[in-house]
C-alpha cells in the first residue's frame, strides 16, 4: 500500500513544528528548512503533498523536483504572495494556498485545503493502479485471441471438436472480462465524484450490472418529529432533489424493506413480494413497475448504517427472472455500497446537503451550539449573535413555470451565492426546501444583524439567476427575518440547549413570515402602510425583554436605488481601485467584482457623470479601465463611507481574458470544501 508522507518546507523550524503538528493526521510528515535539504525527502518517494512556505516555492529547483501525484500547498502570511506563487507553478501539479501564520492561524482552513491534496493523490494513485490493470487484462485477452488463431489453422486437421471447446472457453472468459471492467469502470466513477450528481450519475450502471429494472438510494436523516428515517436521493432511477419526500420515505420504524434493511444493518433478498409484509405502499403505488424482487444491502460508515442501496425485479432479457436476484447480484451490490460509503463520507453527506452542498439542519445546529457554549465557557465577551431565516420568494411560480430540474439548478447556484455573502466567522444550512437559516457572530445589536442580513439580501436581488425574468417581479428574490440573542446585550452567553436554540429559529421564522406579508394569528396586525405582500424585504423579531410583546417588526429600507445587474457571476474580491476626481486620481478598493463590473466602497462619493477614468488593480498589474457610474449610497460608520457600481466600458479582448482568468483562480480558491 502507498505509505501517505508529507514534506513541510518552512524556514523558520517553530511554524513548520505547528504545521506539522496539523498535517500528521493525514500520514508521516517530514520537516525540512530549505529545497536543498528536501531534495533526499524527494528522492525517497512515496510524498502525497509538500507544504511550502511562499517564500520558498518560486524556487525552480523545487518546481522540478515535484512530480505528480504529489500535490503542493504554499501557505504564508502575504495573500499576494501566495497568488503569484501558485500561478509560477505547472498545471500538472495539483497546487493549492492557504493563508496561514502564528499571528493568524486559521487551522481549519489549513487542514482542509492539505485534506484535500492528500485526498486528490490518493485518488490519482488508485486510478493509475486501476488502468494497470485493466491495461494488463486487455494484454491476457489479445494472448487467448492469439492461440484462438493458432488453433483455427488446424480445423482441417480433424481438431474441430477441440476448436469449438476452447472457443466456449474464450467467450465465457471476455464475458467475465466485460463484466470486471464494467465494474471497475464503475468504481472509478465512485472515486472520481466531486459531487453528489456525479456520484449518484452511476445509477444507470448499477441497474445493468445486476440486470434489474429500478434502483434506489436512500441516506439515513432525523428530526424531532419522526425520528430517523430513510430519504431516498434516487428513487426509482430518478433522482429526487427538490420534491415532496413525505410519500417517500421510511421510517426506521416501519414494516418496509428499505427500513429493514438499516433497522438491521444486514442485507435483504426476496423473490417473491407477494405475501411479504415488509411490502409497503411506498413499492406498491409509486414504482413505475410492480415490484416481483427485491434485494437491499445497506451503506455503512464503520458500525453505523448511513443509507441503503435498493433494486427490485430481476430481469433476464427484457424478461422478469422467477428466481430473483442471484447470490452473485447480492455480493456484487454489497461490494458497491462499501465504495459509495467511502464516496459519501468523501463528500461528507452525513453533514451537507447533497444538492447546495450547505450544512444539513442537525449538523448546523450542533456547529451553532459549540460556538455559542465554547463562547460561555471561555467567559468571552463576543458581543450579541443573532439567527436569520431566509426564504425565496414566489419559488413555487418558478418551479411550476420553468420545472424541478431548474428549481434544482436554481437552489444549487443559490446556495454558492448565499455562501459568498455570509463572513467567514458566520454558519448557514440549508433549512428544507427554499430555506436557509444562517447563524451571525458578534453583532452588535438588531440593528447591525439587520444590516448584515440586508446586505445578503442585496447580493440574492443583484445576482442574475437563469429565467428570473418570468418571476412576478421580474426578478428573483429573498425575504429574511432575524432574531438575535441574548436579549439583554451585554450579558454573558449562557448555555444553551438545542431546544431552546430551535425556539429562537421559531422567532426568526415569525419575522421572516412579516417580511413575506404573511398573515399568522400569532403576529400583530400589520399597519395601514405596509403592503401585503411586499416580500424582498429583512424583518427583525423584537422578544418581550425589549418591553413590548413578542412580535416581528420590519426594518425601514432605503428609497429605492437604481440597481446594477451583472449576469456574471460575482466575487468577493477586494483589490485596489483608483478613480481620477479633480484631475488626480483617489484610491478606492472593490467589494465585489464580475467581467461587467464591480461595488466599490470609498471615504467620499464618486463624481456623477456619463463615465470617468479608473485603474483596476489586479495582482501586481494595473489596467486602465473606462467606467459608467450606476449607482451610489452612503454606508453606516464614523467616519462615513460610500458604496458605489460600477460598470466597466469597452473593455479589450486580451483584458477581459486576464480579468476572467484571475477570477477563475479565485473562484478555485473560493471553492475549497
Amino acid at each position: 500500500m502507498f505509505q501517505k508522507r508529507i514534506l513541510v518546507i518552512h524556514p523558520s523550524s517553530a511554524e513548520a513544528d505547528r504545521l506539522a503538528l496539523l498535517a500528521q493526521k493525514f500520514g508521516t510528515v517530514v520537516c525540512e528548512h530549505d529545497p536543498e535539504s528536501a531534495l533526499g525527502a524527494f528522492a525517497e518517494g512515496s510524498l502525497v503533498a509538500a507544504v511550502i512556505d511562499a517564500s520558498l516555492a518560486r524556487s525552480p529547483h523545487l518546481m522540478a523536483m515535484v512530480r505528480p501525484p504529489t500535490g503542493v500547498l504554499i501557505t504564508g502570511e502575504d495573500e499576494d504572495e501566495i497568488s503569484r506563487a501558485v500561478e509560477n507553478w505547472p498545471r500538472t501539479i495539483d497546487t493549492d494556498a492557504c493563508p496561514t501564520s502564528p499571528a493568524a492561524p486559521r487551522d481549519g482552513a489549513f487542514t482542509r485545503a492539505l485534506g484535500r491534496i492528500v485526498e486528490h493523490a490518493r485518488l490519482k494513485l488508485e486510478t493509475a493502479d486501476l488502468r494497470r490493470s485493466i491495461g494488463i487484462q486487455e494484454v491476457k485477452v489479445k494472448d487467448v485471441l492469439g492461440e484462438i488463431s493458432e488453433i483455427k489453422g488446424l480445423l482441417n486437421s480433424g481438431f474441430l471438436r477441440e476448436v469449438e471447446k476452447r472457443l466456449a472457453i474464450e467467450a465465457r472468459y471476455i464475458g467475465s472480462q466485460k463484466e470486471r471492467q464494467r465494474f471497475e469502470s464503475i468504481l472509478l466513477r465512485i472515486y472520481g465524484a466531486d459531487d453528489v450528481n456525479s456520484l449518484l450519475d452511476i445509477v444507470p450502471e448499477i441497474r445493468d450490472t445486476v440486470h434489474a429494472s429500478s434502483v434506489s438510494v436512500y441516506i439515513m436523516e432525523e428530526n424531532d418529529v419522526i425520528g430517523r428515517y430513510l430519504k431516498p436521493l434516487v428513487w426509482d432511477n430518478a433522482f429526487l432533489t427538490h420534491s415532496d419526500f413525505s410519500k417517500y420515505i421510511a421510517t426506521l420504524e416501519a414494516q418496509d424493506f428499505a427500513a429493514s434493511v438499516a433497522r438491521y444493518g444486514h442485507d435483504i433478498a426476496v423473490a417473491n413480494l407477494t405475501f411479504d409484509r415488509r411490502l409497503s405502499k411506498r413499492y406498491t403505488s409509486l414504482l413505475k413497475a410492480a415490484p416481483r424482487s427485491l434485494l437491499g444491502v445497506p451503506i455503512m460508515h464503520g458500525p453505523k448504517v448511513i443509507g441503503v442501496l435498493e433494486v427490485t425485479n430481476k430481469t433476464a432479457a427484457g424478461q422478469p427472472v422467477p428466481e430473483g436476484f442471484s447470490r452473485e447480484d447480492q455480493q456484487i451490490l454489497r461490494g458497491l455500497s462499501d465504495h459509495m460509503a467511502i464516496a459519501m463520507t468523501k463528500l461528507n453527506l452525513i453533514q451537507f446537503d447533497p444538492l447546495t452542498g450547505l450544512l444539513r439542519p442537525e449538523p448546523f445546529f450542533e456547529k451553532v451550539l459549540q460556538k455559542i457554549n465554547g463562547l460561555s465557557k471561555r467567559r468571552r465577551e463576543e458581543g450579541a449573535m443573532a439567527l436569520v431565516m431566509g426564504d425565496v420568494d414566489w419559488f413555487k411560480a418558478y418551479n411550476d413555470r420553468n420545472g424541478q430540474e431548474a428549481g434544482n439548478r436554481l437552489l444549487r447556484e443559490l446556495g454558492h451565492v448565499l455562501k459568498l455573502a455570509i463572513r467567514e466567522e458566520d454558519l448557514i444550512c440549508r433549512y428544507g426546501g427554499e430555506e436557509f437559516l444562517f447563524f451571525l457572530m458578534g453583532v452588535k445589536g438588531v440593528e447591525e444583524a439587520s444590516l448584515l442580513t440586508d446586505r445578503i439580501r442585496k447580493n440574492v436581488e443583484d445576482h442574475y439567476f437563469e429565467l428570473q425574468e418570468f418571476q412576478p417581479r421580474g426578478n428573483l428574490t429573498m425575504s429574511f427575518g432575524v432574531t438575535v440573542f441574548p436579549k439583554n446585550f451585554g450579558e454573558q452567553p449562557a448555555l444553551m440547549t438545542r431546544s431552546e436554540l430551535k425556539r429562537l429559529a421559531g422567532e426568526a421564522d415569525l419575522a421572516l413570515a412579516e417580511a413575506k406579508g404573511k398573515a399568522r394569528p400569532d403576529l400583530k396586525p400589520r399597519g395601514p402602510g405596509d403592503i401585503a405582500g411586499d416580500k424582498n424585504r429583512v424583518c427583525s423579531f423584537v422578544g418581550q425583554e425589549a418591553g413590548v410583546d413578542g412580535k416581528a417588526v420590519a426594518v425601514a429600507r432605503n428609497g429605492q436605488a437604481l440597481r446594477e445587474k451583472r449576469k456574471s457571476e460575482r466575487y468577493m474580491v477586494s483589490t485596489p481601485f483608483l478613480y481620477r476626481d479633480n484631475g488626480g486620481f483617489k484610491v478606492a478598493k472593490t467589494v465585489n467584482i464580475s467581467l461587467e463590473g464591480a461595488r466599490i466602497v470609498s471615504d467620499a462619493p464618486l463624481a456623477e457623470g456619463p463615465s470617468f477614468d479608473s485603474i483596476l488593480v489586479i495582482e501586481d498589474k494595473a489596467t486602465p479601465v473606462k467606467c459608467s457610474l450606476v449607482y451610489a449610497e452612503r454606508g453606516v460608520g464614523d467616519p462615513g463611507f460610500f458604496y458605489t457600481g460600477v460598470k466597466f466600458e469597452d473593455l479589450t479582448f486580451k483584458e477581459i481574458k486576464g480579468l476572467e482568468s484571475y477570477l477563475l483562480h479565485f473562484r478555485r480558491r473560493d471553492t475549497l470544501p
